[in-house]
């Protein structure tokens, strides 16, 4: 049986149907891993692996849509985090697909063997470690790329290991964007395209999603070609375990906050720690109690910073510890109306 303790962020798992799930976060139950559905076999898709074509699931509203209508087993009530959640049963998991893995099988395969896209995401990786110090070990191949389900256009995704190496690789990047002509920030049209297909599920007005989006080193092209870095902490670096702590949705709300802490801003899960909370619509709660605001969703990262008044709209969730400690939390990313904006920025 496969071991959840051995999958997280970045990782992609395959059912016993031939659906292919990415995993979310870094916390999950003994007995099954927190995961989306993202590909499915379609005789109408517009992908093709090993003669079976495949259409992508991009809108979360779809992927629980297509679960409850095709295959609800992969639907559950988690009692931890108390509200029904996407997962695979470990026993109904036929493989994994790890991204330091498809770095490794890329390397023994050789520039020969491997196609276009394969050999921009290696070359990609390469120049990363090679710019940042960071060993290549410590950086992987995930997206489409990962489960072999790429095209011609398809972007990069890569996903890097370890909060150290996070920074270093970030730095890089930025480094990269002012000095390498290979990797750019993305430009006006490049953020009007994006903007566009994330307005989908994600609504923030277009000039402050400009303003942000604009600044962030994570996200570019490289050769010409889109890339997404992700940033996951490494296993030693994570010290939640599952049940260690009980989620409560309260509802939803918005509210404008100080950001004091932004520190673990770049990694997915992504977090700020906030303070003089004000809740401006939707349920409440003491707001000397609301601590963080968190999202699961890499386009969460670097949304602000140190110092900055947010506003932010969400899911107001009660935590509470094993120790008893209790607090709050806002959720950001699983409803369209979801955002954190820099007030400067509306």
């Amino acid at each position: 049986m496969v071991q959840t303790q051995k999958l997280r962020e970045g990782d992609f798992v395959e059912t016993l149907e031939g659906f292919i799930f990415d995993v979310k976060g870094l916390v999950h139950p003994q007995s099954r891993v927190i995961a989306y559905v993202r590909y499915v076999p379609d005789p109408r898709g517009d992908r093709v692996r090993g003669g079976i074509r495949y259409r992508k699931l991009y809108k979360l509203e779809d992927r629980r849509e297509f679960l409850r209508k095709n295959a609800p087993m992969y639907l559950y009530v988690d009692p931890v985090f108390g509200m029904e959640m996407q997962s695979v049963p470990l026993h109904r998991v036929s493989r994994t697909y790890l991204p330091i893995l498809k770095v490794e099988e890329l390397l023994r395969l050789g520039p020969k063997n491997i196609d276009q896209v394969e050999k921009l995401a290696l070359e990609f990786t390469r120049l990363l470690s090679a710019k940042s110090g960071v060993s290549i070990e410590y950086i992987g191949i995930s997206g489409s790329v990962l489960v072999g389900l790429h095209g011609p256009g398809s972007d990069i995704d890569l996903t890097v290991y370890g909060k150290r190496n996070g920074l270093k690789v970030y730095d890089a990047l930025r480094e990269l964007m002012a000095d390498d002509l290979r990797v750019e920030h993305y430009g006006y049209d490049e953020l009007l395209r994006l903007y566009r297909f994330r307005s989908e599920d994600t609504a923030i007005p277009f000039k402050a999603f400009l303003r942000v989006e604009q600044d962030k080193c994570f996200q570019g092209t490289y050769m010409g070609r889109d890339f997404f870095v992700r940033f996951v902490p490494d296993w030693d670096e994570v010290s939640e375990r599952y049940g260690d702590r009980i989620y409560r949705s309260i509802g939803y709300c918005t509210v404008r906050a100080k950001v004091v802490d932004d520190s673990e801003s770049l990694f997915t899960p992504c977090s700020y720690r906030v303070s003089n909370v004000e809740f401006l619509s939707g349920v409440k709660t003491d707001p000397g109690r609301v601590r963080e605001v968190c999202s699961f969703r890499g386009r969460f990262c670097k949304q602000a910073h140190v110092g900055e008044t947010v506003r932010v709209s969400g899911k107001l969730e009660k935590v509470e510890s094993l120790d008893g400690d209790v607090w709050f939390r806002i959720v950001v990313g699983e409803r369209r109306g979801d955002y954190i904006i820099p007030e400067r920025l509306l």
